[in-house]
């Protein structure tokens, strides 16, 4: 008790910086269940004021981590409706209600740089985000064009009636330049141990970012998902302007063991009086076309071409980095610039890799993580770092490099605001996205995507031209010299090898989303990878790549035609076309560039950059069409299917949910047939097409569970709840999903629909769905009384014709509708909305419907309970490989739970 009260008295006596906005605990409630293990915290008197930012700055860079909160409710794809409107708008009124209430602490985590010596940039940068204002209002926009600090004169003064504010900064340059920041920007420095900043910061990625480390040797980037519970211990080594290397142990508990001041700063000053180069990105560009046998003293040079077999040294290994100068006549102008860039950039990454594994061997460590901005995701020098590890301890140990290498400190400065529990975060909280319109300029990204959109459209021209440049191939000189100490040239030295100078875009904006969870019945949540297509494969990659190209024209067509088809719209249109293609060439060139690239990332991003440049949801008036379309033909449909036996209705529900998913724009067959047909002309083609067997066909075993052994007199019992991850608007969630979750619903299984946030496609949105289901009510009892339950419905609905069959136990279960937390045409359960998850407790059947949930992701997943995947296959390539089949065949895939009643 006593150990607890301390606690309790230590917890209440952080140190807070007073001037900040802090974070409003006040009337905090858990959001779902308090037996949830995890539940999420709201905090409902948060103000959305709250925008912290902490700053590292070293001798050559300034690093900045801001945080800037989420605008809108993390699992919405829109406003709420007004209040006062009619029967629709006070169902999506109560819909919204828990969200209002309760608005989830959420936010974006922004990661910006500058060199120190324009320090300029940077508090021009602060001031214009208001960064550093408690009332954000408060503060002005400068405009400074000039490379000093007298842009920035008399901003105090004009942030006078501002409280002063206190900012987290770690570095030796919050010592140097505290006092420029407070006369200019009136913040003062809360300075945080730059050594405890480097440790927090990376614990924090390495525990909570999904894919963060990762292996660089002979060229290929391997991305490796650590245990949380089996990081300890490891090195850490920053190589800043210095290199620093720690033994980390635990949280907070580390030891400095070792450095050297032979690192970046050595790198960079070197390469100005050498070579006279302005940039660190010059000298790395330069090495790209180094040949370094004119300048290293290689071991054939002292043994005559010959290797020195007895110690395993071979003829073209470096005896000497820059040992030929000292024999030869030359002056520094006859010497390549390039071979000198190549020879130095070795020289220091073999010293820096050799000294960290002399380390890791003294304390026994197998694991080896490098960071800081020397490595700025240059991928030769994370191969000379790689093959000196991998060299001196005979495969033993391992480098590891981390993608937000440079943001070590300032994020760890982040991170000890308040002690405000983001470092309990974990990786399905968070969700890293790549601004796709963000200013781009010199390989670095200055800042979150702009908000002005003619600014975004005039810059994309030059987006378009870096873009490639950068994915250009560099040349290089033919491979003839080695590196360090007894092992050869890495591999990766070949043509196709270049300065990363597009690092910056290695690192997006984190979306942190408390409201996010894994989901609960996974099987085995470790082992759980959602992509089917493995595009590692450059082939796969490739026909993706083409496909996604090739889908650009129509999507932006409906992109246009959704925003009125104005001049401003085909602007838009035209700038993201231009924007995505770009990335697409980026992913090209480097397909690990923005983290492990799965297919439901690819499909994601394009969503995220049609959502940038303002195309909120590019299929809004087709999916409006196609339900009016559906809706007008689902009285007929609930009628044929009344008069059939279970038996046989269960089959025509079926064969009804893989008919209509054919209705999907997102695929290049259904797009044809679109343009030659109407809505129900081919659905009827569709319906035809169902002829058994099917290419992938467990309905039997389905039908089994569902209704029984043939003659038995007791049929199993129903299941508790369902949960319907649904896909398509129109057909799809009228004709298809409804008319099954309806059969559901009279045997007595609570019904969760489950659709997106956000639009994806023509993808039915959740807040879409309420309308449709009450639309839908008026035509069927079941439905109607179901919605009721399940609070989607307000007003007495009648019905235009009751339904001929009764419930099973005479009443009827809710049916529900909630948001998954994702934008995307396929679901990742790794990361699923806080309401998903609570509704799957107690669910004991999951139904994946559509090729984008069911096929291009989850088809290999293995879940606790039943599960029921439904697909028409829609990619011919995709039906050749998966299931040696062809375009349209069906895929009917069930997998019953350990507790399934066929089991019992």
């Amino acid at each position: 008790m006593a150990g607890d009260e301390a606690a309790s008295k230590a917890a209440t006596s952080i140190h807070r910086s007073p001037s900040r906005p802090q974070l409003d605990l006040s009337g905090a409630t858990i959001q779902g269940s308090t037996e949830d293990k995890n539940p999420a915290i709201v905090l409902p008197n948060q103000s959305d004021e709250l925008s912290h930012f902490a700053i590292d700055i070293g001798g050559s860079l300034v690093k900045l981590v801001y945080f800037s909160r989420q605008t809108e409710p993390a699992v919405s794809c829109g406003s709420p409706p007004r209040k006062g409107g009619g029967g629709q708008d006070r169902q999506k009124e109560a819909y919204y209600e828990g969200w209002r209430r309760h608005p989830i602490l959420g936010g974006r985590l922004h990661f910006v740089k500058f060199e120190t010596s324009k320090l300029n940039d940077c508090l021009a940068f602060i001031q214009s985000k208001k960064l550093h204002c408690s009332n954000p209002s408060l503060g002005t926009r400068l405009h400074s064009n000039s490379g000093d600090l007298s842009g920035l004169d008399g901003l105090a003064a004009s942030n006078g009636s501002a409280e002063e504010a206190t900012v987290k900064a770690t570095g030796g340059g919050a010592f140097k330049f505290a006092d420029v920041f407070k006369e200019r920007l009136g913040v003062t420095f809360d300075k945080e141990d730059e050594m405890d900043c480097l440790v927090s910061g990376a614990n924090f990625l390495l525990r909570a970012i999904r894919y963060e480390a990762f292996t660089h040797l002979e060229g290929q980037k391997q991305f490796v998902q650590m245990d949380r519970n089996d990081l300890f211990p490891y090195l850490l080594v920053n190589i800043g302007s210095g290199v620093s290397m720690i033994k980390v142990d635990g949280d907070g508990v580390y030891q400095r063991v070792s450095g050297t001041n032979v690192g970046g700063g050595t790198f960079w000053g070197l390469g100005r009086l050498l070579m006279k180069c302005k940039t660190f990105d010059e000298i790395l560009e330069l090495s790209q076309g180094g040949d370094n046998s004119s300048v290293d003293m290689l071991v054939g040079d002292i043994y005559g071409g010959l290797d020195y077999n007895k110690i395993g040294l071979s003829a073209s290994t470096i005896a000497s980095s820059f040992g030929k100068v000292i024999s030869g006549d030359k002056d520094l102008s006859e010497y390549r610039r390039e071979d000198l860039a190549l020879s130095l950039l070795r020289m220091i990454s073999y010293n820096i890799g050799q000294i960290a594994y002399l380390n890791a061997l003294q304390y026994g460590l197998k694991r080896i993580f490098f960071g800081g901005f020397f490595i700025r995701g240059h991928a030769y020098t994370m191969d000379t770092i790689s093959f000196a590890i991998n060299f001196w301890s005979k495969g033993e140990a391992q480098a590891m490099f981390l993608r937000h290498e440079g943001y070590l400190g300032a994020l760890g400065a982040f991170l000890s605001y308040d002690k405000h529990g983001l470092t309990t975060l974990t990786s399905h909280q968070l969700v890293e996205r790549f601004p796709m319109g963000a200013p781009y300029a010199g390989g670095e990204i200055h800042g979150p995507p702009i908000r002005d959109l003619n600014e975004k459209i005039t810059w994309m021209d030059k987006f378009i031209r870096k873009g490639i440049e950068i994915t250009a191939p560099t040349p290089t000189a033919v491979p003839t010299t080695t590196g360090v100490g007894g092992f050869e040239r890495p591999l990766s030295r070949a043509l196709s090898l270049r300065s990363d100078s597009s690092a910056a875009l290695n690192v997006g904006v984190l979306h942190f989303v408390p409201s996010l969870e894994a989901f609960p019945l996974l099987a085995d949540p470790d082992k759980y990878e959602p992509n089917t297509v493995d595009l590692s494969d450059p082939l796969e990659r490739e026909y993706w790549f083409n496909i996604l190209s090739n889908h650009m024209p129509d999507l932006v067509e409906k992109a246009v035609a959704s925003e009125g088809a104005t001049n401003d719209a085909k602007r838009r249109g035209d700038a993201f076309a231009q924007a995505f293609r770009a990335h697409l060439a980026r992913l090209r060139e480097e397909p690990a560039a923005y983290g492990k690239l799965g297919l439901a990332n690819l499909l994601e991003m394009r969503e995220e950059c049609l959502r940038e440049f303002h195309f909120t949801d590019a299929y809004r008036a087709i999916k409006q069409r196609e339900n009016e379309a559906s809706l007008a033909v689902l009285p007929d449909l609930l009628s044929d299917l009344d008069t059939m036996t279970p038996s046989d209705r269960i089959l025509a529900l079926i064969e009804g949910v893989l008919a209509a998913n054919i209705f999907d724009w997102g695929s290049k067959a259904c797009v044809e047939l679109y343009r030659s047909g109407t809505i129900m002309e081919i659905y009827r083609m569709s319906r035809d097409k169902m002829q058994r067997p099917w290419r992938v066909d467990d309905f039997d075993l389905f039908r089994k569970r569902w209704i029984g052994e043939e003659g038995a007199t007791t049929p199993p019992k129903p299941h508790r709840r369902a949960l319907f991850f649904v896909d398509n608007s129109g057909a799809d969630i009228v004709l298809g999903v409804l008319t099954f979750a309806r059969e559901l619903l009279r045997r007595g299984t609570e019904v969760v629909l489950v659709a997106n946030s956000l639009p994806a496609i023509n993808d039915v949105v959740a807040t879409e769905l309420p309308a449709v289901i009450a639309a839908a009510a008026k035509h069927c009892d079941i439905l109607r009384r179901a919605a009721e339950s399940g609070g989607l419905l307000f007003d007495a609905v009648s019905c235009n014709n009751g339904d001929r069959h009764q419930c099973q136990n005479g009443s009827v279960p809710p049916l529900y509708v909630v948001a998954n937390g994702s934008g995307s045409p396929c679901i990742d359960f790794r990361q699923v909305s806080s309401e998903v998850a609570a509704f799957a407790k107690d669910a004991d059947l999951v139904v994946l419907e559509g090729m984008g949930r069911a096929v291009h992701t989850n088809y290999n997943a293995k879940f606790k309970c039943d599960v029921l995947k439904l697909a028409m296959i829609k990619n011919q390539r995709l039906a050749e490989q998966l299931v040696q089949g062809n375009i349209y065949d069906c895929i009917c895939r069930y997998e019953p739970g350990q507790d399934s009643e066929i089991y019992l």
